[in-house]
């Protein structure tokens, strides 16, 4: 609680040392994508593992979310904050050691669960100290677009690491992080809780790991193994027995780890449904061509993270200018842009061959950087004004658990249509179908959409 209110330059402070936290989320999501090669040489991992690199930090992060942001509220943000970084730190020290690849998917596991706790924290501390909708606006516009920078940046500062030094430098990078940052909280940002304090849905959070786990799992695994295998059909068994029973505990539970009660508000609704085509569509971007730089074209780490460059300038560029929009007119102009960019960026790529000129994927990263980079402050803004101040880790915690899903399925998704593929272009046709196709979806999430209607229309409290 302050007992006074807080200067700009101390509230923009907070906002840039929130930020930092963000962009270490992203940049541990995709740093890892120009070394997969070299992590499974090093560790002795074949091809079709690769995904799990990934996946294994997402899929846990993307789970845990909703759970993190009530804790925050309950037991204070900053402590939350501070214990979240104690444990990507600790982590990724043990990232950096991994004797095998079984021990490095754990060591990402944890690092998962710590930035869970980091995301929404961070989001309702600054939604907490920005009061004034518009400087609210224009800081999650910040804030938003240091996920899609640092996951945009995470192939050049992962390339330049592994040229310096070897794979595992890439989590090495993150222990001096970690205790900057740890430093900068302590001395910088006030403590804060949540108006009301949430149950925990134990239940629930369980049957949610399992079904994201199991989904990305079957994506991954089912080209390997075949539709008719019976680890596959175990799988597809699984989902039809744990979803419904997802659905029928929530509905039962006072405080459930997905309020049902958040999706009846159709702009919220569409924040969500927003933030995961957006991520679907970049993660898809980032790891097929990352995958064409270096396996089709035969680049090195450095070269392949620094083509990526196009796309972390036109994420700069644009978000901020999202956060400016959305302040001024409302989400609707901005997602719409963004649903142009990122149709466009897919079409661009369609048919792309091994002897397809470098301009013409320049011009495609351009175009999805400027799709994620518009995307950031309409879909998190909107999501994080449809709840009272008080719900703001939960609102915050939900738009970053559809981010993250949209991370998870879409690097699932590109790790099994192009990985190991003997004729690129045709294998990597589905996904920039996909890709256009999530552009598209945007036309339809931005109709129903305003600013005006985020903040006018509330989720009453739960009794």
């Amino acid at each position: 609680m302050e007992s006074a209110p807080l200067s700009a330059a101390r509230r923009w402070t907070i906002l840039a040392v929130c930020a930092s936290g963000m962009f270490m989320v992203g940049l541990d999501t995709s740093i890892v994508t120009v070394g997969l090669s070299q992590i499974g040489a090093g560790l002795h991992a074949e091809p079709d593992r690769y995904s799990w690199v990934v996946d294994s930090y997402t899929v846990v992060f993307a789970s845990f979310l909703i759970t993190s942001g009530a804790l925050a509220d309950r037991f204070g943000r900053r402590r939350m904050l501070l214990t979240g970084m104690a444990i990507v730190g600790v982590a990724s020290l043990l990232c950096a050691l991994a004797p095998s690849f079984g021990v490095l998917l754990l060591a990402r596991v944890g690092q998962g669960v710590g930035a869970s706790m980091l995301t929404p924290t961070a989001l309702s501390i600054i939604v907490t100290t920005m009061t004034d909708p518009g400087e609210r606006a224009r800081a999650i516009g910040v804030w938003g677009s240091m996920f899609g920078v640092s996951l945009a940046a995470g192939p050049v500062v992962g390339g330049a690491l592994i040229d310096a030094f070897d794979w595992r430098a890439l989590f090495w990078i993150n222990v001096p992080c970690v205790v900057v940052a740890v430093v900068l909280i302590v001395a910088l940002v006030p403590e804060s809780h949540g108006g009301k304090v949430r149950r925990l849905d134990i239940p629930g959070q369980l049957l949610l790991v399992l079904i994201l786990a199991v989904t990305v799992a079957l994506i991954i695994e089912v080209p390997e193994l075949g539709w008719t295998d019976p680890l596959s059909l175990a799988g597809f068994a699984a989902l039809v027995v744990l979803v419904p029973v997802f659905v029928a505990v929530e509905s039962r539970r006072a405080e459930p780890v997905i309020e049902p009660a958040l999706f009846r508000v159709p702009a919220f609704t569409g924040a969500i449904a927003g933030a995961f085509v957006v991520f679907v569509a970049f993660s898809m971007t980032l790891l097929t061509t990352t995958m064409y730089l270096q396996d089709v074209r035969g680049w090195t780490a450095l070269a392949t993270g620094t083509a990526v460059l196009p796309m972390a300038a036109a994420v700069i560029c644009c978000a901020p200018l999202s956060g400016y929009l959305v302040s001024r007119v409302g989400a609707r102009v901005p997602l719409t842009i963004s649903g142009v960019a990122l149709t466009c960026g897919g079409l661009l790529l369609i048919g792309l061959a091994p002897s397809d000129s470098v301009p013409l994927l320049v011009g495609a990263y351009l175009l999805v950087g400027a799709g994620v980079g518009c995307a950031s402050a309409p879909v998190t803004n909107t999501a994080v004004s449809s709840l009272p101040t008080s719900r703001s880790g939960v609102a915050g915690a939900t738009t970053s658990t559809a981010r993250q899903v949209g991370i998870s399925i879409g690097i699932a998704l590109a790790g099994s249509l192009a990985a190991g593929a003997t004729d690129f272009t045709s294998a990597s046709l589905p996904v920039w179908i996909i890709v256009a196709a999530c552009g598209l979806a945007l036309f339809g999430i931005s109709a129903g959409l305003s600013a005006r209607r985020a903040t006018e229309q509330r989720i009453p409290s739960r009794q």
